[in-house]
């Protein structure tokens, strides 16, 4: 099998790996080069993971990471966020993000993709208005 290549992912590296765990990392590095080839982990990853099937960690699968989350947008924020908008248009971004105590692309970011409005001429406008809002802003 030395001539053929495998597409192997992480989860079933680690499989192979746990089921030779009797073997020791050299051995299994070498086993994983020859069926791989350039595409086998290093020795130390190797070597990293036998060493953690021998601690009781018997999981193949990638954990969960914990850490910020991609969005925080919550419905009240929007909402705080959209009355200051309509109590004052020229309203910028970073004063917004001195009174709510959030991070400025948090604002840019509820503004633009959840509030669909943009700056047009330091006044926030929807993103698309009809024919009569468009005359009544010229």
């Amino acid at each position: 099998m030395s001539g053929d290549t495998c597409d192997f992912n992480n989860i079933e590296t680690r499989a192979v790996i746990f089921l030779l765990q009797s073997k020791a990392p050299k051995e299994i590095h070498a086993i994983l080069t020859e069926i791989l080839g350039e595409y086998a982990p290093s020795y130390a990853t190797v070597k990293n993971w036998v060493a953690q099937f021998k601690l009781v960690d018997f999981s193949t699968c990638d954990e969960s990471r914990p850490g910020r989350l991609k969005t925080v947008s919550i419905p009240a924020i929007i909402d705080q966020i959209h009355e200051l908008i309509l109590e004052a248009r020229w309203i910028s971004a970073k004063s917004i993000t001195d009174q709510l105590d959030i991070s400025h692309e948090r604002v840019g970011s509820i503004i633009h993709e959840d509030m669909d409005m943009r700056k047009l001429s330091a006044k926030w406008v929807p993103k698309c208005l009809n024919s009569d809002q468009k005359r009544q802003r010229c």
